[in-house]
């Protein structure tokens, strides 16, 4: 297999006036023990399997090559979160116990503004979801229909005073802080948030109003919903005046199942 080390003879050749004469090769190089045996692919195989054997006999002398691979890193996990949740946590958690700072003895409430018609399919889906969600935390809520009477509007305008655009409903307040429309609340329920804002308001009665069937409003006792009542002052004698208990529609708020105090 490998080409043999000696002398090299040249064949007789004419011209020259030289005779054939042996031309001695430089002296060989030594043979390693490598060469020697690794006459084959085989060979070469045992001398590696005898190499890693020696590598694990003695430690110190190991290579790096040797050495175990590193431990895969491990996975990461991202958990997504709303991004109303982050904004909201730390303002929540800034308080102890309620996060709206109310003055001690000042009872905490829920008081929803919304329209009970139906000529806007959008609002009236949106109020009714609002009640809905609402109602699903089993609180008492003070709810406040705009088109039953122009007064509460007239109050939701001016607590939500100085803006450029249109009031619109429903619009909800809890604790006397004003929270949002219906988008922010469906977003403050998502987060797991809306529960934590109205700890502390009286539980929801669990019966239907006797006296409004929960329509949260009654006919005029006084003037039995005319809106004119008959008085009998003044030089004139007797006149029809307008009714100064009822609304524009000649209706009251229910006393037995509505507060009548202001946000």
């Amino acid at each position: 297999m490998w080409p043999a080390w000696g002398k090299l003879h040249l064949p007789r050749g004419g011209g020259g006036g030289g005779g054939g004469r042996a031309i001695t090769s430089p002296s060989p190089p030594p043979r390693s023990s490598f060469l020697i045996r690794s006459s084959s692919l085989k060979d070469i195989l045992s001398l590696l399997d005898d190499c890693e054997a020696f590598d694990r006999s003695n430690p110190s002398t190991a290579p790096s090559r040797a050495s175990s691979p590193p431990p895969p890193p491990s996975p990461l996990v991202h958990h997504s979160r709303p991004a109303s949740a982050a904004l909201l946590r730390p303002w929540c958690s800034s308080q102890e116990k309620d996060p709206f700072g109310l003055p001690p003895g000042e009872e905490k409430r829920v008081i929803l503004y919304f329209s009970s018609f139906r000529v806007v399919r959008r609002t009236f889906e949106d109020c009714a979801a609002v009640r809905a969600i609402l109602r699903g935390l089993r609180v008492a809520v003070d709810e406040r229909d705009v088109s039953m009477d122009a007064g509460f509007l007239r109050e939701l305008r001016g607590v939500l005073g100085g803006r450029p655009q249109p009031v619109g409903v429903p619009q909800v307040f809890i604790g006397g802080r004003h929270i949002g429309g219906a988008e922010d609340l469906r977003r403050l329920l998502e987060a797991g948030e809306l529960r934590r804002y109205v700890e502390g308001v009286a539980p929801a009665a669990t019966e239907i109003c006797d006296w409004c069937g929960d329509l949260r409003f009654l006919v005029c006792r006084r003037c039995s919903g005319s809106r004119r009542c008959y008085s009998e002052k003044g030089n004139a004698g007797g006149a029809f005046r307008a009714c100064t208990a009822c609304n524009e529609n000649g209706l009251i708020r229910c006393p037995r199942c509505c507060a009548s105090t202001v946000v």
